[in-house]
């Protein structure tokens, strides 16, 4: 089925970045095997976050839907000495292929960004294969909704919400920033999303339609890479957009976001670079100071006035 999806997708894309006719996608996007230390990292960040919490605490658990899932923590920085002025938010969306991991494993995100007086929102949804596709983004775009209704009794400014993911969060965070948010819900404006940051992100579904662990829970049949790969769609608004991918990651992993930085070229910012970085040492560089990676978006968060 998988290798049918494949052949059946009519979209066209430049040659230069067409996967080579040999690609084995499953070994491309067996991220487990490329990165040494694979569940260290893991339990590191679950350590880490436990931390983080301690020092940095937060709003845990917020619900921003009737779901089980559908959480979130915020973490506030000090007051800004003028009462009118309101933090900028980073809304940080996880990865796992969209079917594990949670937002109890990435607290560690918020204190480099606390400690430059920005807000951090870090988001949790359902996984697959219990929770679909398509409800995983209603809910990335019901969270959204309820951080810019309830932003001022948080001291948020409404026009400064960035949203960024890594991997499987990057895709939400694109499809996030094509949201018609007054379409969505008539008392959202259509530019709710100031920018953006996608790290490593799925930007096109149809290869993962050969990898058979993600199509077996996931089911990417044509309809769903046609509707919800953010190539195949526009950005709503002119949000800037700036991405990075490792240097040691597989070459779907970079040609991913090549193809995001050709689709998207309207609201392209540019690519990191990230020499040197696997698939998880990049999303640890987010929030790593002294990395250009984070230094890219502490500029993106500034610029959003």
């Amino acid at each position: 089925m998988a290798s049918d999806t494949l052949a059946s997708d009519r979209f066209t894309l430049p040659p230069l970045l067409q996967p080579a006719a040999d690609t084995d996608f499953a070994r491309e996007y067996d991220v487990a095997s490329r990165v040494p230390d694979f569940a260290a990292h893991l339990a590191d960040w679950s350590a880490r976050s436990g931390f983080a919490r301690a020092t940095h605490p937060g709003l845990l658990d917020l619900r921003y839907g009737e779901a089980e899932a559908e959480t979130l923590d915020l973490f506030l920085p000090e007051p800004h000495p003028d009462p009118a002025e309101g933090h900028p938010l980073l809304v940080f969306i996880h990865g796992g292929f969209w079917r594990r991991l949670h937002k109890d494993d990435f607290s560690w995100i918020a204190p480099p960004y606390l400690e430059r007086g920005m807000g951090v929102a870090v988001v949790n949804y359902g996984l697959a294969p219990a929770t679909t596709l398509e409800e995983i983004v209603a809910q990335i775009r019901r969270s959204l909704a309820w951080l810019y209704r309830n932003a001022p009794r948080h001291h948020i400014d409404r026009c400064r919400i960035v949203v960024a993911g890594h991997s499987a969060g990057g895709h939400l965070a694109c499809i996030a920033l094509a949201t018609d948010w007054t379409a969505f819900a008539p008392d959202l404006p259509p530019d709710l999303i100031a920018a953006g940051i996608a790290l490593s992100p799925l930007a096109d579904l149809a290869p993962l339609a050969a990898v058979p662990i993600l199509h077996h829970d996931l089911d990417f049949s044509t309809e769903r890479i046609a509707t919800l790969s953010p190539i195949r769609l526009a950005p709503a608004t002119t949000a800037p957009l700036v991405g990075a991918v490792g240097g040691d990651e597989s070459a779907e992993f970079r040609r991913q976001l090549a193809l995001l930085a050709h689709g998207w070229s309207a609201v392209w910012r540019g690519e990191v670079p990230m020499p040197g970085h696997n698939h998880l040492t990049l999303c640890e560089a987010f929030a790593e100071p002294g990395s250009a990676l984070f230094a890219a978006s502490i500029e993106l968060l500034s610029d959003t006035k």
